[in-house]
């Protein structure tokens, strides 16, 4: 009998063990810059006189803004395919603009 082999090839078999090693070197790398990216933003905030309360604050109620968005896209959406339309055909309706 055959060996069995995996229908989708398993992520060690596609790189050698180098290329996955320089792939996550490479990413920590980017991470790193990115993480100094935001700490210069927020030391920039801070002199310009925010204080983190607010920008945690504000970020908290960015995220509750998306998830209601995502939730009337949602049903948007659902709506749109009961009617037989797009959702694009709905905006006009509500009153809402397409960069909503």
């Amino acid at each position: 009998a055959a060996a069995f082999r995996a229908p989708i090839p398993s992520p060690k078999s596609l790189q050698p063990n180098g290329a996955s090693e320089e792939a996550l070197r490479g990413e920590i790398k980017e991470l790193k810059q990115k993480d100094l990216a935001l700490d210069q933003e927020i030391a920039q905030l801070l002199s310009e006189g925010y204080s983190l309360e607010e920008l945690d604050k504000h970020i908290s109620l960015l995220h509750e803004y998306n998830e209601i968005k995502d939730a009337g896209q949602m049903l948007l959406g659902k709506l749109a395919v009961i009617r037989g339309v797009t959702t694009k055909q709905l905006y006009p309706e509500y009153d809402l603009e397409l960069s909503d």
